[in-house]
């Protein structure tokens, strides 16, 4: 007689498939619960405990934990010492195991829950099932995922069996599933005790969606969720309007919430990113200002860009943003009229914060071939009280507001950075480059091409001068004052540089590479 052993957290909607079994001349074994459940809805079934001989334990710890559950399911049915062994023991074959696991994650997420509570609902013996059935999948049949359940009826129904190939996807996916269930586990304890480097390391993500491509139309894609960052992020962001996003949309549209993050509980804010690096960014009195000046930082590159905005959208921003072509915008909340405004544009990507948490958990991984780096999310508190300033001259208030933002901003950018911003708007972004002086000349010229005027300006740079004529350059262009890490051999230079072109310039001690 072929035999299904069933052991379920949830419960429901597995009579269904039980019965179908029964109906085909199987033997139904269960635990305790699901025992219960099946039985109350009428289906045969055995209780482990009939076959083991001996009853759960521990409240309930200990069920299934026991070789003649294992050895009935882990036997090799064409080895034939394997076979007397199960006669000489009596142990009954298992043919099929139907598991699903203890809510370990759901239990973490609850509210004051306590670790007594997280522990106890740590799975072991279904872990175990599930592993044991795996490893003999040419001989028996594991389902972790209830959506396989149609095809392998459909089997039996066609074949009698399960084909080998079909066993062999269903092992894979279970060996993911518990690979899955153990990474969330060993990630809550290494927070819990922060350890955060640890020696051996398993990343608990599930898979959302696959994309339509990668980077690019020859690069296949899918979409990823770390089980544990329920902080304000793309991936939890609702989608109100739009088709479906793309790779590259969710790198722009965490780059922009990156930044988003820097202005968070701030007046009105707007940035516009391209390629990840924000291509405009301003401060206004009201929201529509914030993104009008934002636009106008860069209006050539802002088109097809992603907005992002600190406050909820009105009205009149998005009267505004819908003059333009853009990818996506997103804001914490919407007007319903705002909303309505900006459906009219049929391929823009609308998406709503969800969530409270601004900062960032966990790590930061950057796949290399053959490994991966590992390291802090790049998210200091920024405080002026720390910055040193280094010159003769001081920035005067609004200078100091304006360096600030400029920092801010920096942080966000490709390094070699350069930022200028003018009366909390940035007019000019060098990206990338290989030389700082040739970001600074790149940031002049999107200042000059928009006819945005640069004197007054101040000028933020995510690492240090290592040689004067950076700061030469920004003095020659109108620059008033400078910020940067400071921690150059030659910082003495830049600092006679500045003293002699009469501008300020503060050292904050941090850098902020961006690779």
């Amino acid at each position: 007689m072929n035999r299904a052993l069933f052991s379920l957290y949830h419960k429901e909607g597995c009579e269904s498939f039980a019965r179908f079994l029964v109906d085909r001349g199987y033997e139904i074994l269960s635990t305790g619960g699901t025992y219960k459940y099946l039985q109350e809805r009428g289906i045969p079934v055995s209780e482990v405990s009939q076959v083991t001989g001996f009853p759960e334990v521990f409240d309930g710890r200990v069920k299934t934990l026991h070789p003649m559950i294992h050895g009935g399911i882990l036997f090799r049915r064409e080895n034939s010492s394997h076979q007397q062994q199960l006669t000489s023991h009596k142990i009954v074959p298992i043919d099929f195991v139907v598991v699903n696991l203890y809510p370990f994650k759901e239990t973490i997420q609850k509210p004051n829950v306590t670790l007594e509570e997280i522990i106890e609902q740590i799975d072991i013996g279904g872990v175990a099932l599930i592993r044991a059935a795996a490893k003999n999948y040419h001989d028996v049949c594991i389902i972790v995922d209830n959506n396989d359940i149609p095809l392998i009826q459909e089997e039996i129904e066609k074949n009698g069996s399960v084909s080998l190939e079909t066993r062999t996807r269903l092992a894979t996916k279970a060996f993911s599933h518990t690979a899955y269930y153990d990474s969330m586990i060993s990630t809550y304890f290494q927070r819990m005790t922060e350890m955060t480097f640890p020696m051996e390391m398993g990343l608990p993500l599930k898979k959302i969606s696959s994309l339509r491509y990668g980077e690019n139309p020859h690069q296949q894609a899918a979409l990823y969720r770390s089980f544990v960052d329920a902080n304000i992020s793309t991936i939890n962001a609702e989608i109100l309007w739009g088709k479906e996003m793309s790779y590259n949309n969710y790198l722009d549209a965490d780059g922009c919430l990156d930044i988003l993050r820097e202005f968070a509980n701030d007046k009105p804010f707007a940035v516009i990113i391209k390629h990840t690096n924000p291509c405009g960014a301003a401060y206004g009195q009201t929201l529509q200002e914030a993104f009008k000046r934002a636009k106008a930082s860069d209006p050539v590159s802002a088109f097809g860009g992603i907005i992002g905005v600190n406050q909820t959208m009105d009205k009149s921003t998005a009267t505004s943003i819908i003059e333009d072509f853009f990818e996506i915008v997103i804001a914490p909340e919407y007007d319903p009229e705002a909303l309505d405004i900006l459906k009219t544009k049929k391929n823009l990507r609308i998406l709503k914060l969800k969530g409270s948490e601004w900062m960032k958990k966990g790590l930061n991984y950057r796949r290399i071939e053959g490994g991966m780096l590992v390291q802090e999310w790049d998210q200091v508190g920024m405080s002026q009280e720390t910055w040193k300033v280094v010159t003769r001259t001081s920035p005067t208030d609004e200078q100091n507001e304006d360096l600030k933002f400029a920092w801010k901003i920096a942080k966000h950018v490709k390094s070699n950075a350069i930022v200028y911003v003018k009366a909390g708007q940035v007019i000019g972004v060098g990206a990338g480059q290989m030389s700082r002086v040739d970001s600074a000349r790149i940031a002049l010229e999107k200042t000059t091409n928009v006819g945005l005027h640069i004197q007054g300006a101040v000028m933020a740079s995510d690492a240090f001068f290592p040689f004067r004529d950076t700061v030469d350059t920004a003095a020659k262009d109108g620059i008033v004052a400078i910020v940067q890490p400071g921690g150059s051999m030659r910082d003495q230079e830049s600092i006679d540089a500045a003293n002699e072109h009469g501008i300020a310039m503060v050292f904050t001690g941090i850098r902020h590479f961006k690779h």
